[in-house]
């Protein structure tokens, strides 16, 4: 799971990879959390697609593992050795050994230019605070049943007032995960995010085409089978909502005015 410089290469190395926005060079480090106090919602499935997107198109990739259960670490472990696109992993949730501190455990090597951050379910108060702090985009995954939008809602009440996310500049996007468009429960969740001042940035169907990605090391973005084309159009709208204009990082929004946050350039 070390990041290096070589070239490597996946299954998935054809048109599926090739295909996408053009990444631009040399941009600063993006830390991007996925989070939410459910469990069971999709997480770490989010954390590795998007970190083997960026991998896929020569962006330097890292996972921060916060999670105890250690899944991405897990999904990390199987890319080893297997000529995949390198991703950096950091067991974050494991303490630091007594001769190393915690700055010098979570260093990035060169070259890493996007940070995924997989959080543990249930993570509240100082914890959640401290996760937020040093992010710039916060991405929650919602299930579409009555405890999820439930559980969901009084957690974003927690990201803005415990964490206080926006008055960090720290923009936040819902992604409806495991749904089916024509659902009921898809129409009640837009209808709950419709009532947030929180941007809604895709669904994702409820599909086994992860899985078998996942038990190969691989992400969505490296499969070149036609099967898997109708999931990666989903992840477009979530690639085009971080990497857009307004997608810098919590840094440079703060040097933004107040009309500027309005007009959404900074938002």
């Amino acid at each position: 799971m070390k990041f290096n410089s070589s070239e490597q290469h996946s299954r998935g190395s054809g048109s599926s990879v090739a295909s996408g926005p053009v990444m631009a060079e040399r941009q600063p480090v993006r830390r991007i959390l996925v989070l939410n106090g459910k469990g069971g919602c999709g997480k770490t499935t989010i954390t590795t697609n998007l970190a083997s997107y960026y991998a896929s198109r020569s962006m330097g990739a890292a996972i921060f593992d916060h999670d105890p259960q250690g899944s991405s670490t897990q999904w990390l472990s199987l890319r080893e050795g297997a000529g995949r696109y390198p991703i950096h992993g950091i067991a974050a949730h494991r303490k630091p050994g007594a001769q190393m501190t915690r700055t010098w455990q979570l260093r990035l090597p060169p070259g890493v230019q996007r940070v995924i951050l997989d959080a543990p379910a249930g993570v509240s108060g100082h914890q959640l605070a401290e996760l937020v702090a040093g992010v710039d985009d916060i991405l929650i995954p919602v299930l579409p049943s009555p405890i999820d939008i439930h559980a969901t809602s009084r957690f974003i009440q927690d990201l803005l007032l415990v964490a206080k996310a926006r008055a960090r500049h720290v923009r936040m996007g819902v992604i409806a995960n495991r749904v089916r468009e024509t659902s009921k429960m898809y129409r009640s969740l837009r209808r709950f995010l419709d009532t947030l001042d929180i941007a809604f940035i895709a669904r994702l169907r409820d599909s086994n085409n992860y899985i078998r990605a996942a038990a190969e090391g691989l992400g969505i973005h490296e499969m070149n089978e036609n099967r898997y084309r109708r999931d990666q159009v989903q992840w477009e709208k979530i690639i085009r909502w971080l990497e857009s204009a307004e997608g810098q990082t919590a840094e440079a929004r703060r040097s933004l005015s107040p009309a500027q946050l309005r007009e959404g350039r900074g938002s």
